[in-house]
């Protein structure tokens, strides 16, 4: 009898350790997620805040909106601005992969991923659409194959070898969430399908033979949930003219030629970049990261303005500044941020136009720059009131507008003030707009991603 004893030991251990049989235990999905800090980014905690003007907006005789109380949810946003050098990796990688769909276009089928079972979509959709590209195969930009070079060509101007930027493009889709939360496109959970006047209002981009973007706006009829997707084209080369186009009678050739392409320039804030094409760099941003882990991560997206705003404060409840003070100086009487200080006197500072990225202490949260160097898009549509309606948890009041939508429905909300802007356009609570196609010299942006675990931390 006393044989069987460890084995019966055995048995009531094994029964302790495995699940109670026909109890709610879940699917064994472990709840202590921990996020990995994002590469360059800082985490800004949770927290409350009075958004809006924190004095009288020197602007007008009294402030344009009130202010209001509002709560906003963990996230990690980027330590400075976006550099030359980090956009220069998309472009780069645009460029690759435009190089790679025309190499398997001229038959060199070794920079494609081909499989037996590969489903290859009808005759007028491009190479790109039917073969994953390989990236693990190098492009041969220094190639002395002829056949190769003949490839590449296509990418330059003509009789030069210098690649033509307008042909940098990025294509994505997104899902129209706020079509599909509209209730007459309210999906029937009980029969699967959607109701049968369901339609959607969306994107749709293509490219013609002669090279042409083209960007219209459809109402799709809704059966299925790919129905309520966008796509669009962007061309994401910087603007690099606004530096001459923006500030006539004025010298600024060296920076046109040399901003974006002098590695002297690397570390300074891309600038000339839309709001459209701050969008694209933060999808391809999302895919990039998301190609690369098994475990996706939040989208990278630009801040709100709720959140650039409450990142800017620091923490601090009534911070006017980033730094905390109601001054622009520091008790040494130097300058706390890049701008426009005095009549014409941009170098007091300690610089002229744009500055290298973190040349000024951060603010309690960690983040360089959130007052002056250049200003940055939020992704809110602009409103000269929209504290008197939006929600005071996370609030946001971004609007996707359509090419044919007036163009006072593309202002978007920017924020902190630039080297060309004076110490007022630096308060936190200061406000103001651009439209979402113009480009300047003088504004950049920076991402942020939506906090995964507990927000205590």
């Amino acid at each position: 009898m006393k044989k069987f004893l460890p084995l019966v030991l055995v048995s009531l251990l094994l029964a302790a350790c495995n699940k109670p049989a026909g109890e709610l235990v879940g699917i064994g999905t472990k709840g202590n997620f921990s996020e990995a800090n994002p590469y360059g980014m800082v985490y800004v905690k949770q927290g409350a805040y009075m958004k809006g003007d924190d004095a009288q907006n020197p602007f007008s005789t009294s402030s344009s909106d009130r202010s209001v109380a509002v709560s906003v949810d963990a996230f990690w946003m980027d330590e400075t601005e976006i550099t030359n050098d980090e956009y220069k990796q998309f472009v780069y990688w645009v460029r690759d992969s435009i190089a790679r769909t025309l190499l398997i276009e001229a038959g060199y089928d070794e920079y494609g991923i081909y499989s037996d079972d590969m489903y290859y979509e009808e005759e007028g959709a491009t190479s790109e659409t039917q073969v994953p590209l390989n990236w693990k195969r190098p492009v041969p930009w220094n190639t002395k194959d002829y056949d190769i070079l003949e490839v590449f060509n296509q990418l330059n101007y003509e009789e030069e070898s210098i690649i033509n930027v307008s042909l940098l493009r990025y294509r994505y889709e997104w899902i129209n969430y706020d079509e599909a939360a509209k209730l007459a496109n309210k999906l029937d959970v009980t029969t699967g399908k959607y109701p049968k006047n369901a339609k959607a209002r969306v994107d749709s981009c293509w490219i013609d033979e002669d090279g042409t973007i083209h960007d219209t706006t459809i109402v799709r009829k809704v059966t299925k949930r790919r129905d309520f997707i966008s796509n669009r084209i962007v061309g994401i080369y910087p603007d690099t003219m606004m530096w001459v186009r923006d500030f006539q009678y004025a010298y600024n050739e060296p920076m046109l030629k040399m901003y974006f392409s002098h590695p002297g320039y690397a570390q300074y804030p891309v600038v000339g970049v839309t709001w459209e094409q701050a969008y694209a760099f933060c999808h391809w941003r999302t895919s990039f990261f998301n190609g690369a882990h098994k475990v996706k991560g939040q989208d990278y997206r630009l801040p709100t303005e709720a959140e650039w705003e409450y990142a800017a404060r620091g923490g601090r409840k009534m911070a006017l500044y980033p730094w905390g003070g109601n001054y622009v100086r520091d008790n040494k009487g130097c300058f706390l941020a890049n701008f426009k200080p005095l009549r014409g006197r941009y170098t007091d500072d300690t610089g002229s136009t744009t500055m290298k990225v973190a040349s000024f202490a951060p603010n309690d949260f960690g983040l360089f720059d959130m007052a002056g160097n250049v200003a940055e898009w939020t992704s809110d549509a602009y409103s000269g009131a929209s504290n008197s309606w939006i929600n005071d948890m996370n609030p946001k009041s971004q609007f996707d507008a359509k090419k044919n939508d007036p163009v006072v429905l593309k202002r978007k909300v920017i924020k902190g003030g630039s080297w060309k802007d004076v110490a007022a356009y630096l308060q936190c609570g200061m406000r103001t707009y651009e439209y979402q196609y113009e480009s300047r010299p003088y504004i950049g942006f920076r991402c942020v991603r939506s906090y995964i675990g507990d927000k205590t931390k």
